[in-house]
C-alpha cells in the first residue's frame, strides 16, 4: 500500500528510479559482475558518454542513456537517494509530465558540458540531472519565500565531493548545476502550466543544440 501511494504521488521520479534499477541490473547481468557492470556490457558500451562515439548513426542519444548508466551499486544508490528525495518534492510542485521534462533538461545539459568541456572521458551516471534538480528546488524554496539554507548546503557538500572525490564528472555536475539554475527562474516565476511547459520545451531544445555544436563530428 505504502508503495502504490509512492507511485500515485510521484510517478515519474519513481519511474525514472527503477529505470535506472533496470538499465544497472541488465549490465550487470552481461557483465557477469555486481561491481563491475560495465566492463564487459554490451549496453554500457552503447550508452557510455563518450564524445568520439556520439558523430554517427545513434550516437548521440549517448547524452540521454548515460543518465541511466550507473557504475557499480554505490554510485547508483547514492544518486538514487538523491534523485528519490529531490523529485518527489519538485514533482508535487510540477506534475509528472513536466517534471520528466525538466529532469531530461538536466542530463541532456550535463552531458553537453561534458561533450564540450572533457570530451575524451567516458561519462555515466545520473549525477547531471540530479543537479539541474538541485539548482531547481532553491528557485522552488525562494519562490516560497523558505529558508535556503537546507538546498544551498546540499549543493554545497555535494559540490565539495565533486572536487575531493576521484573520478567523479565534475563537468557532468557543474553542467547540471547550471543548466538547473537558468531553468529554475523562468519555470518558477511562471504562474500558468502551458508557460511552464514552453520554458522547459524551449531549454530541452537550447541544451540539445548546444549538445550538437559540441560533438565533435569529422
Amino acid at each position: 500500500m505504502n508503495l502504490e501511494r509512492s507511485f500515485r504521488q510521484s510517478p515519474a521520479t519513481n519511474t525514472i528510479v527503477l529505470a535506472i534499477v533496470a538499465v544497472y541490473l541488465l549490465t550487470a547481468f552481461q557483465s557477469h559482475s555486481l561491481l563491475n557492470n560495465l566492463s564487459a556490457s554490451s549496453l554500457g558500451d552503447s550508452w557510455m558518454l563518450y564524445a568520439p562515439a556520439m558523430t554517427h548513426g545513434w550516437g548521440p542519444l549517448r547524452a540521454v542513456g548515460a543518465t541511466f548508466l550507473h557504475i557499480g551499486p554505490g554510485h547508483m544508490l547514492l544518486n538514487l537517494m538523491l534523485l528519490w528525495l529531490l523529485g518527489r518534492e519538485l514533482e508535487k510542485y510540477l506534475g509528472a509530465g513536466l517534471f520528466a521534462m525538466v529532469y531530461l533538461v538536466g542530463g541532456i545539459g550535463a552531458s553537453a558540458a561534458v561533450v564540450w568541456m572533457d570530451p575524451l572521458s567516458p561519462t555515466a551516471g545520473a549525477s547531471g540531472a540530479i543537479y539541474a534538480l538541485m539548482a531547481i528546488l532553491v528557485g522552488l524554496f525562494a519562490r516560497r519565500g523558505a529558508d535556503l539554507r537546507a538546498p544551498l548546503t546540499l549543493i554545497a557538500v555535494n559540490l565539495g565531493y565533486t572536487f575531493l572525490a576521484d573520478n567523479v564528472s565534475l563537468w557532468g555536475h557543474v553542467g547540471g548545476l547550471i543548466t538547473g539554475a537558468i531553468l529554475a527562474w523562468p519555470l518558477m516565476k511562471a504562474t500558468q502550466e502551458r508557460t511552464r511547459w514552453f520554458i522547459a520545451i524551449a531549454s530541452l531544445i537550447g541544451a540539445v543544440i548546444v549538445l550538437f555544436l559540441g560533438i565533435p563530428y569529422p
